[in-house]
């Protein structure tokens, strides 16, 4: 048994987590993990009060097991619109060229949980079993809150320093966020030297020099990966690219199909798209960032998430054209260890198959 013993304490049967994955995890796929006995989880960082709602009690109508919900708490960026027109204008000929205008001003289109007041009642009022805060913590007051709601409280951390004002904060389990995942870079502060740790030597670390259980996160694909992960001391293990291409997610079928591709083998992390680091597939945001896109050099672009607002538009203008090149496809460096269309229980079975034969190998060699 573990020292915290966190699996029994989030209800689990197997120590797996899928990750929230703003835009491509469903009520529909969190379910079928919990269902399975994993830990399901979506989250509501893109959404107003209402749609966050709504969307937390489809989850809780698919399943009666424990489940997540996230929530960015990030330090909104200062609007600038000098250079919010400058980086309109260095996508115009883009957008032209799918028939499209780009938008007259960009606007904040995900707001901070930090304050926000009516996304609090809302979890306060449905009591999910878990809360998880990703770009760093709520006040206080939240965090009483959620905690007399019944929540137990996830927060990802990069480094040992983070982790620590986790701790402090009275979090109850640590997301250990690698270098190695998919989607948006959990620091606290973007702005601060990034150590960019390992998965593996920052579970280490916070496994050893910290008082919380630990849930590794980052590059982890199969039940080897989860096993070596649990050996290195975390207690769960934190899987989203490996979800991506279950039927149940909302992925489509550009983002399918660019992740079954060559492009799986080349992510990178890239502020290009919303403006704060973030570990795609090659896609054109990626040779853009690189300076290798026809549209050359670069202007800097907007602050986060204001930055996405643009983003956003000119994936929809191309993808109406028939064309995912401008996707926002995010995956982890083990992306091409995806196992397809595969529905997620089937998966998760899949995945706890492995994790007990690695441990019976593990064990035959003492």
């Amino acid at each position: 048994m573990s020292k915290h013993n966190l699996l029994k304490r989030l209800g689990l049967q197997h120590p797996i987590i899928q990750a929230p994955m703003a835009g491509t995890a469903t009520p529909a796929l969190a379910a079928a993990v919990s269902n399975a006995g994993g830990l399901g989880s979506i989250s509501i960082a893109n959404f107003d009060a209402p749609t966050a709602r709504k969307n937390i009690q489809a989850l809780k109508a698919l399943t009666d097991r424990p489940y997540n919900i996230n929530v960015f708490v990030h330090e909104e960026g200062v609007a600038d619109a000098a250079r919010e027109a400058q980086w309109v204008d260095f996508l115009r000929p883009e957008f032209e060229r799918y028939g499209a205008q780009p938008p007259a001003a960009l606007k904040n289109i995900m707001p901070t949980f930090y304050d926000n007041e009516a996304v609090v009642q809302v979890l306060v009022e449905e009591r999910p079993p878990v809360v998880s805060f990703h770009f760093g913590l709520p006040p206080a007051t939240t965090i009483t809150a959620l905690k007399n709601a019944g929540a137990v409280l996830l927060a990802t951390a990069t480094s040992v320093a983070e982790a620590r004002l986790l701790e402090a904060a009275g979090i109850d389990a640590i997301v250990a966020q690698g270098i190695e995942a998919g989607g948006h870079r959990g620091v606290m502060d973007p702005a601060a030297p990034d150590d960019e740790l390992t998965t593996a030597a920052l579970t280490r670390l916070l496994a050893t020099h910290t008082a919380l259980p630990v849930i590794a996160a980052g590059g982890i694909m199969d039940g080897a990966g989860v096993a070596a992960y649990l050996e290195l001391g975390a207690e769960l293990a934190q899987l989203g690219t490996a979800f991506i291409a279950c039927p149940e997610s909302a992925a489509d079928e550009g983002f399918r199909a660019t992740l079954a591709s060559d492009a799986a083998f080349h992510t990178r992390l890239t502020p290009i798209v919303s403006g704060r680091a973030a570990r795609s597939l090659a896609t054109n945001w990626v040779a853009l960032d690189q300076g290798t896109h026809a549209l050359g050099p670069h202007p800097p672009q907007p602050a986060y998430p204001i930055a996405y607002d643009a983003a956003k538009a000119l994936i929809a203008a191309a993808k109406a054209k028939g064309d995912n090149g401008w996707g926002a496809y995010w995956a982890g460096q083990g992306a091409p260890l995806s196992r397809g269309k595969v529905p997620a229980a089937e998966l998760l079975g899949q995945l706890v198959a492995e994790l007990a034969a690695a441990r019976k190998a593990s064990a035959a060699k003492l």
